[in-house]
């Protein structure tokens, strides 16, 4: 299987931390949305989207690398993210992005999330919210996603 991982991760690490993780699982290579030709994304059996949550949504730089691709048929993709709080069910973040994904031709096979440090205003003010995520459980469990899809995947092809 041939698998790429397209990640923004940028106020503490977290969601590089675990796009490494299903990296190494999955034998994918890791990288920024500006670091990827979108006609090569044409060449992988599976890619992966994520990035930390600000204001509710994925950062801004994977959103507008996913609404630049031009619609057409494409692999199958996942999406993860990393977040201070739980996806509140009135902006289910993670269906938004799969959708977006989908109206652009992926198959998205599943989703991901876990807690990650998170010091957006105003848990600034007291250090952040979900202090010392992601944590070994987390990477546990994004380990277990990727072994997961990874068998899911191989068995299709």
């Amino acid at each position: 299987m041939n698998a790429l991982i397209v990640c923004t991760s940028v106020s503490h690490g977290n969601t590089k931390r675990v796009a490494d993780i299903m990296g190494e699982i999955l034998h994918a290579r890791v990288v920024e949305p500006e670091r990827v030709d979108p006609a090569e994304l044409a060449d992988y059996d599976l890619v992966g989207f994520g990035s930390g949550i600000f204001n509710m949504s994925f950062h801004p730089r994977l959103r507008q690398f996913v609404q630049s691709l031009p619609p057409g048929t494409r692999g199958k993709a996942f999406v993860y993210a990393t977040s201070g709080l739980p996806q509140p069910p009135v902006k289910p973040y993670l269906r938004q992005m799969a959708g977006l994904l989908e109206r652009k031709g992926f198959e998205v096979v599943d989703t991901f999330s876990c807690r990650g440090l998170d010091t957006w205003l105003p848990f600034k003010i007291v250090g952040g919210v979900s202090k010392g995520h992601p944590d070994v459980a987390d990477f546990a469990a994004a380990r277990a996603f990727a072994v997961g899809l990874r068998a899911r995947i191989s068995a299709v092809s």
